[in-house]
């Protein structure tokens, strides 16, 4: 049975293994790897690397600090972060390391995820000037062990959630190593595909881009993520599968992208700008419209279109409950900024010299 299955009328396709599996990063990105940026996937991970991620405390691996100077851990700090965030040999991943740091030869710099999830939520471990740019083994580890997106895909119940099946299931952790270069998030789309319709897209950040408005950039948009969608996407994703939600990036000139990500048809699956009721309304309304023909029409548009949209969070910050650790929220209250990293620094000796009289 495919995902469409007694659903083409519904608001969701059947949720089932093999639908779920099409949306892991190996299973789509060898059929579009073409249009997205260059990715290592390892595979498969050992039960102590998803240990060590499920473990209590954010630490990283021994031996797996870099004492090169653009790692996280490097400089005049590296002494003081290694001996906090050391496990004391209790995780160690000689062969991971080596091909995380072989990832970096390569592309300069990488972006880390799993199967599904990426660490977006845990930005705030790594420079803000280079968001999410890892340049060592330790810079990958802290990503992943602070966020709690990834999460998500450490258990077979959570991934498969809702599937209705007796079957075994086939899954296996796999860390992937995306080449990193900075993002123009104004630039970022999210798409929704019901039925091999291409219904709406949506702008993924939540700030107001004075651009966005303009109704000939919207137009452009709409063309190119439309006309992207037929060239290469539509007739190379499964056939069984006709329901997809699917992240893009858009060149400066608004004229072509990449393909960032793919993603359920699903709740579990933000739909932004839209609601899933707004997307089952549209595709009905093609539907009826267009006689059949549901290919010829344009997708809907949606975007922050002022600095008083409900969803405008300029001076929010994303994932902000995620952004630095409770522990730091409690010793910054009733400090300011300069006041807050003395009283910071002074907590963190007072850790090391308890943990070496222990």
């Amino acid at each position: 049975m495919t995902s469409s299955d007694n659903a083409s009328d519904g608001e969701f396709p059947l949720l089932t293994p093999d639908y779920i599996l099409a949306f892991q990063f190996s299973s789509w990105y060898p059929l579009f790897a073409r249009f997205s940026p260059r990715s290592t996937i390892v595979r498969p991970l050992g039960k102590d690397f998803k240990d060590y991620l499920d473990s209590d405390g954010v630490f990283v691996p021994e031996g797996s600090e870099d004492v090169d100077a653009e790692g996280t851990l490097a400089g005049d700090e590296d002494d003081l972060a290694r001996s906090i965030t050391s496990s004391g040999g209790q995780f160690s991943f000689p062969e991971l390391d080596a091909q995380i740091r072989r990832a970096i030869k390569d592309y300069g710099a990488v972006f880390p995820k799993l199967n599904f999830s990426s660490p977006r939520d845990a930005a705030w471990v790594l420079p803000p000037s280079s968001p999410l740019k890892c340049t060592s083994p330790v810079d990958v580890y802290l990503l992943l062990k602070s966020s709690d997106f990834v999460t998500h895909d450490f258990s077979v119940e959570r991934v498969f959630e809702g599937c209705n099946t007796d079957d075994a299931l086939n899954y296996e952790l796999e860390l992937v190593l995306r080449k990193w270069y900075p993002i123009d998030r104004s630039r970022e789309v999210r798409c929704f595909v019901r039925n091999d319709v291409l219904l709406g897209i949506s702008q993924r950040d939540t700030n107001f881009y004075d651009y966005m408005v303009n109704p000939v950039t919207q137009n452009t948009i709409r063309t190119t993520v439309h006309k992207f969608w037929e060239d290469n996407i539509k007739s190379k994703w499964p056939l069984a599968q006709k329901d997809y939600v699917f992240d893009f990036l858009l060149t400066r000139d608004l004229s072509r992208g990449h393909i960032l990500d793919f993603n359920p048809y699903a709740p579990r699956t933000d739909s932004l700008l839209f609601t899933y009721e707004d997307l089952h309304g549209l595709s009905k309304v093609r539907q009826e419209s267009c006689g059949g023909d549901v290919g010829m029409s344009l997708p809907a548009l949606r975007v922050i279109d002022s600095s008083h949209h409900p969803a405008a969070l300029r001076n929010l910050p994303v994932h902000q409950h995620n952004m630095v650790p409770i522990e730091a929220l409690s010793l910054s209250e009733g400090h300011n900024i300069v006041e807050f990293g003395k009283v910071w620094q002074d907590e963190v000796r007072r850790a090391m010299r308890d943990e070496d009289e222990s």
